[in-house]
């Protein structure tokens, strides 16, 4: 029996060059497309049809859809009292899109157990020029001036694109993801992808759901391809938000 073949793609082809996401290979899970570049036309489309960039420094550009895909609801977030006591009790700060290649660069630090990264220089690039076109964003967490915490994503119409976060302090990066799900929520964004599931987001509440499944809700929830443009303009004490007097851009 044949290996099957991947599907490359020319940096001038059309932005919606890839082939069906149930093309993808089982081995290794969910690897559709190599070549191409991450034009903002580009990774939009791929995103809004269930696929994102993931390759190693070195590597052609490869895209990926697995399946199962690892997701979480924004109103299923599950964080422990204790955590919520301690977010309550501390003080961070919530500032979004003010810092946005601070929180890139801090995701792509080392960490231990890891080789290397995948948020390549190019990435960083192609993901600052979605920021600057108001598609990717990212919700920081502060103690004071520092950057203590953080993630970022893509916002398309009625699901965020989870790309990576960060946590300098213990529970920085899920102060982010508790923020990250009430403003989503607010703004009536049922769905957070996760991409590729870990011990740590399934402890968050994200679930397994699969490919076909995930590509529906796409269908339904990114149609019209429209950027998320609500977000709190101004600072925002954690501990005010669980307390239940966030500003008027929280409620």
């Amino acid at each position: 029996m044949k290996s099957p073949q991947i599907t490359w793609i020319d940096s001038n082809d059309p932005p919606e060059a890839f082939p069906d996401i149930e093309k993808a290979f089982e081995t290794p899970d969910g690897l559709l497309a190599a070549g191409g570049d991450l034009s903002s036309e580009r990774l939009l489309y791929a995103y809004r049809h269930g696929i994102f960039p993931w390759f190693d420094e070195g590597q052609p550009i490869l895209w990926w859809s697995p399946d199962p895909r690892c997701v979480l609801y924004t109103n299923e977030l599950c964080l422990t009292r204790r955590t919520i006591r301690s977010l309550k009790n501390s003080n961070f700060t919530i500032r979004v899109n003010t810092a946005f290649s601070d929180v890139v660069t801090s995701c792509a630090a080392h960490r231990e157990g890891q080789d290397g990264t995948w948020i390549t220089a190019e990435m960083m690039a192609a993901y600052q020029d979605l920021h600057e076109r108001n598609w990717a964003h990212s919700i920081e967490v502060w103690d004071s001036d520092r950057l203590v915490g953080g993630l970022y994503g893509i916002a398309i119409d009625r699901v965020f694109f989870g790309e990576s976060m960060f946590s300098r302090e213990n529970n920085a990066s899920k102060a982010a993801m508790f923020v990250l799900c009430k403003m989503l929520r607010e703004n009536n964004v049922e769905l957070l992808d996760c991409q590729v599931e870990s011990p740590h987001l399934l402890t968050l509440g994200a679930k397994l759901i699969s490919r076909r499944q995930f590509g529906s809700v796409l269908q339904s929830d990114c149609k019209d391809c429209l950027p998320m443009t609500t977000w709190p303009a101004e600072p925002v004490k954690i501990a005010d938000i669980i307390a239940g007097n966030p500003p008027s851009a929280l409620q």
